[in-house]
C-alpha cells in the first residue's frame, strides 16, 4: 500500500497535469484564433485606415521599445499593460516608472507617461495605475480662403488612462484586465471611448525559463468627434436669418489586436541571462508584425536590447506603410538600493529607427521595490 505521502504527491503530480493540459489547450485556442483573426480581419487593404485612436498602438515605455515589443511573453510590472496585462502580476511590491518619447523626431510629437503598479498582499493581486498624454505641438490654422495659414495655430493632443488589476493564479499561470480611458481632443472638438485588455502568461520549465502569452487588446465600442468645430453659421433656403448648422462626423473603430508570443532564458552564470523572445501580432487594421528580440541581463547593472519589427512591404520604401523601418535597440543602466536586494532604480533609454524623420528616441526612469 502507498504511504500517505505517495498518495499527496500522486494527486499533486494529477492536479499539476490536469493544469498543463489546460494551459496547453488554451495556448493552442489562442493560437487558433489568431490565425484566424488574422485570415479574416489583418492586413486586410480594404480596412486599411478606417480605424482611429491610432495612439493606442504606440508603446509609451522605453525598455521594451529597445526589443521591438517581442518580449510580451515576459514582460512584467507597469509596462505589462501595453504589450500583456498578465505580466503586471509578476510586480513583486512597488514599480514606478516615468517616460518620455520623442515620437518620430522632426515631426513635433512628444509623448510623456507616467505608471505605478503596487502589489497588494501576499496571496493578493496587483493594481496598476498609468496615464499616457501625446502632444502633437502647434499646426497652423488654415481655411478655404487663407490655404497658408497665418490665422493662428491649434495644438491638438491625446490621452488614455489606464486601470489594471492582475492576479496569479498558480506558480505557472498569471492573468490580468485592463480598463483604458482614451481621450482626443483639439479647442472646439472632442472623441472618447473606454476599451478593454486581457492577457494570460504562463512560466514553464525547470528553472521557469520558458514563458507563452497570449494577450487580446482595444476592444471597446467606436469613437466619434463632437463640438462647436463642427458646426459653421448658414442660411435656411428661403429666409434671411442666419443659423448654426451642426455636422455630425462618422464614427470610427478601434484599432483591436491579438498577441501571442513566446520567450526563453539561458543562464549564463555570474548573474548574466540572455533572453531571446518572439511575438506575432495580429492587427485588424494593418499588418500583421513579426517581432523578435534579444535581451542581455547582467543583474541589476546593465542590460542591452535589440529588436526587429517585421511587417510586409516594410523592406521596400514603395510598399512601406508605416513610418517605422523595423530596428530597435535600448540600454538600462541601473543599481539596487541594497546590495543583494531586488529593489534599485534604472535608466533606461531605447531608439526606433524610422524613414523619413530621425527615429524616435524613448528615455525613462523606473523605480522598483
Amino acid at each position: 500500500m502507498p504511504s500517505s505521502k505517495q498518495q499527496f504527491q500522486t494527486k499533486l503530480g494529477n492536479l499539476k497535469f490536469m493544469q498543463m493540459n489546460k494551459i496547453y489547450k488554451l495556448l493552442i485556442i489562442g493560437l487558433v484564433f489568431t490565425l484566424m483573426y488574422g485570415e479574416a480581419y489583418a492586413g486586410n487593404k480594404d480596412r486599411a485606415g478606417e480605424a482611429g485612436a491610432s495612439q493606442l498602438l504606440i508603446n509609451p515605455w522605453a525598455r521594451s521599445n529597445g526589443l521591438a515589443r517581442a518580449n510580451s511573453a515576459y514582460v512584467m510590472g507597469i509596462e505589462s499593460q501595453f504589450l500583456n496585462v498578465a505580466g503586471l502580476a509578476r510586480t513583486r511590491k512597488t514599480d514606478i516608472i516615468f517616460s518620455n518619447t520623442t515620437w518620430l523626431k522632426g515631426s513635433g510629437t512628444n509623448i510623456a507617461a507616467f505608471g505605478v503598479a503596487q502589489k497588494l498582499g501576499e496571496n493578493g493581486g496587483v493594481i496598476g495605475l498609468s496615464v499616457m498624454t501625446i502632444s502633437y505641438g502647434e499646426i497652423d490654422i488654415t481655411t478655404v480662403d487663407q490655404p497658408e495659414g497665418g490665422i493662428g495655430t491649434f495644438s491638438p493632443s491625446a490621452s488614455n488612462i489606464n486601470l489594471s488589476y492582475a492576479k496569479k493564479f498558480s506558480n505557472s499561470i498569471y492573468g490580468g484586465v485592463n480598463i483604458k480611458m482614451i481621450s482626443e481632443s483639439t479647442s472646439d472638438t472632442k472623441a472618447s471611448s473606454v476599451a478593454i485588455d486581457a492577457g494570460i502568461q504562463y512560466i514553464t520549465g525547470k528553472d521557469e525559463q520558458i514563458n507563452f502569452g497570449v494577450s487580446l487588446k482595444n476592444v471597446g465600442p467606436n469613437m466619434q468627434f463632437t463640438g462647436d468645430g463642427l458646426s459653421f453659421r448658414g442660411f435656411v433656403p428661403g429666409q434671411n436669418n442666419a443659423m448654426t448648422v451642426e455636422q455630425r462626423s462618422a464614427g470610427f473603430e478601434l484599432p483591436s489586436l491579438i498577441r501571442i508570443a513566446g520567450s526563453y532564458r539561458f543562464d549564463l552564470g555570474d548573474n548574466m541571462q540572455f533572453i531571446p523572445s518572439y511575438t506575432f501580432t495580429s492587427n485588424s487594421f494593418t499588418n500583421d508584425m513579426h517581432s523578435i528580440g534579444a535581451h542581455f541581463k547582467w543583474g541589476q547593472f546593465l542590460e542591452i536590447r535589440a529588436g526587429y519589427g517585421y511587417e510586409n512591404g516594410i523592406m521596400d520604401d514603395a510598399t512601406r506603410i508605416t513610418a517605422s523601418t523595423g530596428f530597435s535597440g535600448g540600454i538600462s543602466i541601473g543599481a539596487p538600493f541594497k546590495k543583494g536586494e531586488e529593489g534599485g532604480f534604472s535608466i533606461d533609454y531605447a531608439y526606433q529607427t524610422s524613414n523619413p524623420f530621425a527615429g524616435s528616441h524613448s528615455v525613462g526612469i523606473r523605480i522598483h521595490l
